[in-house]
């Protein structure tokens, strides 16, 4: 709840849109690899996010308008066909969801411990059968056959042993025998067991192979990456086939056996839903609970993505409101404080006005796409401006102050000249520093670039 429509995937892809810088910094330093990626993160911010600002929130607000129109429309019908007359069973249907799918995350302890019991029981009796042919008297006995008869009884202790430690734990006071029904029971458990990991192992390839075939035909995979994946798949198949001979296997072991399948059902599924035997689960069967049937998974499907759509929109109502102030207010905080430079130093000032450009550039694009929104059917926000509480030095809605840092400040910073390459082999000029103050001194040009630096990193200009 609250994510609206957010997909939770904005990370992966910006981190997708960087990989074009691979191939640029492959071979590069690690100074010049980080200054190259600083510079595409601080230009795609610049030139690319901020003018997507608005477009993003014409388009999710088209969306969610959408979203919510068709759930008007579909989501009655659907409740009728399903008899339900208020949406709040939905939410009751999503927790009893959230709680089956909790409980089995792992397997009841007493069920394992039972399923443990039994297994123990089944080693006794082999290791009984063992031990007790081992010691019947024969007449090869020879040094080889003591050991084997000695190995044979400590595994019957053990197992024993083993199994006394359940019975306490369980609080049995009669062992099982296959004639009891706990044994009985018990011994499904392990058979359905067994079976679930079987289907997962054969799930888990069969997902596998699919992704891999995606990707064997997918525009831009080179030829070697192609024979690699068609290797892949060769040996995938063999493993489909093995597994798929193990899960036959389990299923026939079922108590009722469960569906088995062949090796052309399985490479014809193309979708994870196509594993409708994941639908049968082995602790119960919940394809008779009310949210398990597929009109009442599309029902709750449509009704939460209606309650999203309303989320978005009363997010991006608020989103929309701080952009026109934040436009607003820049505009004016910007303005103020190129006048203000204007009178004290006109260069200056000129360069603050070449740094606003680069962002007013696109105001007219926002003024634009928010207007279009606020035409929309549909739209319950405001385009009044509102009163922004950020009004600290520097912030678009404080108060404008410039200051212009004295010559003492910018000596303060060490300059340094530009390297010059000499053609000739003398290396005399190589220890001897350049000291012509004409062409390095602190001239006006020199000091005007400091300033510009110093202004644009105390934030626009604006000190306390």
């Amino acid at each position: 709840d609250g994510l609206g429509l957010e997909d939770l995937e904005g990370c992966e892809r910006t981190f997708s849109k960087t990989n074009g810088l691979a191939s640029a910094v492959r071979y590069a330093s690690a100074f010049h690899r980080c200054q190259a990626i600083v510079g595409y993160v601080a230009h795609n911010d610049e030139y690319e996010v901020y003018q997507n600002l608005t477009t993003m929130i014409l388009n999710n607000y088209k969306q969610a308008i959408r979203i919510i129109q068709e759930g008007k429309n579909a989501l009655p019908r659907l409740m009728d066909e399903l008899g339900i007359t208020d949406v709040s069973v939905f939410s009751l249907w999503l927790l009893e969801e959230k709680e089956y799918l909790t409980a089995r995350s792992r397997e009841p302890e007493e069920e394992t411990l039972q399923m443990e019991y039994w297994q123990k029981l089944v080693n006794l009796d082999t290791s009984s059968d063992l031990a007790w042919t081992m010691a019947t008297p024969s007449s090869a006995s020879t040094s080889s056959f003591e050991t084997m008869r000695r190995h044979a009884m400590e595994n019957f202790e053990k197992d024993l042993k083993m199994a006394q430690e359940l019975e306490i734990k369980l609080g049995i006071t009669k062992r099982w025998v296959p004639e009891d029904e706990e044994w009985q029971t018990a011994g499904r458990l392990v058979a359905n067991r067994k079976y679930q990991c079987c289907l997962d192992q054969l799930e888990s390839l069969v997902v596998a192979w699919i992704f891999e075939l995606s990707k064997m035909n997918q525009a831009g995979t080179g030829y070697k990456l192609r024979k690699h994946i068609a290797k892949a798949l060769k040996a995938r198949s063999a493993a489909i086939r093995t597994a798929l001979d193990r899960f036959n296997t389990a299923a026939r072991a079922c108590s009722p056996p469960h569906r088995q399948l062949t090796f052309e059902e399985v490479v014809e599924y193309t979708f994870l839903a196509d594993f409708d035997l994941l639908c049968n689960s082995t602790h119960e069967d919940i394809s008779q609970r009310p949210w398990a049937s597929p009109a009442a998974r599309a029902a709750m499907d449509q009704y939460f993505k209606v309650c999203r759509a309303e989320e978005e929109i009363k997010r991006l109502n608020v989103e929309i409101r701080r952009i026109i102030t934040y436009l607003r207010d820049e505009d004016r905080y910007m303005e103020a404080c190129i006048a203000q430079l204007q009178v004290s130093h006109p260069t200056l000032a000129y360069q603050v006005q070449v740094h606003y450009n680069i962002r007013a550039r696109f105001t007219n694009h926002h003024l634009r796409l928010l207007t279009e929104i606020a035409h929309l059917h549909g739209f319950t926000g405001t385009t009044v401006a509102g009163e922004s509480t950020k009004t600290n030095p520097g912030d678009s809605a404080g108060e404008p102050a410039t200051v212009i840092p004295s010559a003492s400040s910018i000596a303060a910073v060490p300059t340094f000249p530009p390297a010059v390459c000499h053609s000739g082999d003398d290396s005399s000029d190589l220890d001897e520093p350049d000291t012509d103050d004409d062409e390095y001194g602190d001239d006006s040009s020199t000091l005007t670039l400091q300033e510009i630096i110093r202004i644009s990193s105390d934030g626009y200009g604006v000190q306390e």
